[in-house]
């Protein structure tokens, strides 16, 4: 099953049943009131899709843009260009072997990282960032709260399709690939709401990165059972290690705490992944990284999100710039 997003919701009812938004928010916000505590916001906009005779979930064909990819779909077919690129790594869990390899794709509405399985992963030799890629037959995943498409053996990857382009001022590279639809703000401006945003800043503190196992077929996080790292979905084996980093960024009207996650954590590091795993055996090597970069002025492009248990606000980096362009923030700073 996938769950879609409260606003696809309301502008496929607003399309197929011809009303404006005011109205269709009425009658979510009167079938909220009529089943207060009973159900959520995108439930009620379901129920109302349902009396209208709007169909939410019809067969979808033809090439999805990436923003309409949503996890638990399959056989998906969608365009974009290539802005990242990954390492191939090789998995063994005694019962099964073989190689993973992941890079990121973009169009005109947003980004997706394609995880490539088995043969697939050949294709990453041939693949060069500013490529255009077609994908039919992918399935999708949520992994850490981030939506990945998926290619095996059934699947089609083409590289730079005859008569095929993307529509978008994106260039290759993470940052440029999301800094384009971001909103800049100050950080005591963001809140919890904010999914897209960019913000600049120095970093004031930064903590060595924390290790966990993850399944080396999937990717997803491993817990450890009878000393052995079990896979929900692939069960024992051998696991692999992904990692995690926070910091603190202040810029001047506010500081937050920022995530890092594998390869946010490796841009900041400007390390290769191979490179930063030699700090789980060796955590007091990466003193000389920290005080490196303690006080860099880096942008960063993420979510801000409200961390429950500490009840405060954390940025969720998804892209990092370790080289802002002095003249263009000048240039802002000028115009505001």
């Amino acid at each position: 099953m996938f769950k879609l997003p409260y606003e696809q919701i309301v502008a496929a009812i607003m399309q197929k049943a011809n009303l404006p938004e005011t109205e269709v928010e009425l009658k979510v916000r009167d079938k909220l009131r009529h089943l207060s505590g009973l159900i959520s916001k995108e439930g009620a906009a379901h129920i109302v899709a349902n009396e209208l005779g709007v169909k939410l979930l019809e067969p979808f064909s033809g090439k999805l843009q990436i923003k309409n990819i949503m996890p638990g779909m399959r056989d998906v077919e969608t365009v974009g260009k290539v802005i990242q690129k990954y390492e191939v790594r090789s998995f063994n869990t005694g019962a099964r072997f073989g190689k993973v390899a992941s890079f990121m794709i973009g169009d005109e509405t947003g980004s997706i990282r394609v995880v490539m399985w088995g043969d697939q992963t050949d294709n990453m030799a041939k693949m060069n960032e500013g490529d255009v890629v077609s994908i039919v037959s992918g399935y999708v995943r949520e992994n850490m709260g981030r939506k990945e498409l998926h290619i095996n053996e059934k699947s089609k990857l083409i590289l730079n399709p005859e008569g095929v382009t993307i529509t978008t001022t994106e260039t290759a590279g993470s940052f440029s690939s999301l800094r384009s639809q971001a909103t800049r703000k100050e950080i005591k401006d963001l809140t919890g709401q904010d999914t897209n945003v960019e913000i600049l800043g120095t970093l004031v503190q930064l903590f060595e990165p924390r290790f966990f196992e993850i399944c080396k077929q999937c990717g997803k996080r491993a817990k450890v059972m009878d000393g052995m790292p079990t896979c929900v979905e692939h069960g024992p084996g051998e696991a692999d290690y992904s990692y995690v980093m926070n910091g603190t960024m202040d810029d001047g009207t506010e500081n937050i705490r920022i995530v890092f996650f594998r390869e946010q954590a490796s841009s900041l590091l400007g390390m290769s992944n191979a490179e930063v795993l030699q700090y789980k055996d060796n955590p007091a090597t990466f003193e000389p990284k920290k005080t490196e970069l303690l006080g860099t002025i880096i942008k960063l492009t993420g979510k801000a999100t409200q961390n429950q248990m500490f009840n405060r606000l954390e940025f969720v980096a998804r892209a990092v710039d370790l080289n802002p362009d002095p003249k263009a923030e000048m240039a802002r700073l000028e115009s505001s």
